[in-house]
């Protein structure tokens, strides 16, 4: 079943999409160039960024006719550059969760998210000493914790080694399987695309 699909959509007159579908409950990998259009792409599906001309559906609906807030916490994306507060990965969740207005998840479940994306850490580390790697994998981690209907990652393996990145996409594509969850994944990673997608979409 077709979730996304793009008709004549452009960005500015800078990025021309082809017509395209992404599929419900699978993953889906954005490939290409530099500039070619993929972390735009992933915007333009969630409602940040709004495109000059075409059309955009969501579940067969335009986009537009969505509440922006309730679409970018059902299409949830991960950017490339993550945030996380100076404090604890517990105090971390625990701020994310405060933000959402929902109760904070068990330290239990903290652990087990942080396990998911590979990150071996206790609760009480403290964010402003780890590593780019390990602060995106905790904040991918949070964010997987929503149990959003879209998981859209851009670049989620930049900062890690071959070995953790092979680890973290087997790892939530896994999840999300099991979930039901669409994943989208813009990665200039060809080599984990063919491996890991069930769907590529090239941009050139």
């Amino acid at each position: 079943m077709t979730l996304f699909s793009l008709k004549k959509t452009t960005f500015k007159d800078i990025v021309r999409y082809p017509d395209l579908e992404i599929p419900e409950k699978r993953t889906t990998f954005i490939c290409g160039a530099s500039s070619s259009g993929k972390s735009t792409l992933l915007k333009l599906l969630n409602g940040v960024l709004s495109a000059t001309t075409g059309d955009i559906s969501y579940r067969g609906k335009n986009i537009n006719a969505y509440d922006p807030i309730a679409l970018r916490r059902d299409v949830l994306l991960i950017g490339q550059s993550v945030y996380l507060f100076d404090t604890s990965i517990k105090e971390n969740f625990n701020e994310y969760y405060a933000y959402r207005d929902i109760q904070a998840i068990s330290e239990e479940k903290m652990k087990e998210y942080l396990d998911l994306c590979s990150v071996h850490l206790p609760l009480d580390s403290m964010c402003g000493v780890l590593s780019g790697g390990e602060l995106q994998r905790i904040f991918i981690a949070i964010n997987l914790s929503y149990h959003p209907d879209v998981l859209m990652l851009d670049e989620p393996t930049s900062a890690l080694d071959d070995t953790n990145a092979n680890m973290l996409i087997k790892n939530v594509i896994a999840y999300c399987k099991i979930n039901e969850t669409t994943l989208i994944v813009v990665s200039h990673d060809r080599t984990i695309a063919d491996r890991y997608a069930d769907n590529i979409i090239a941009l050139s």
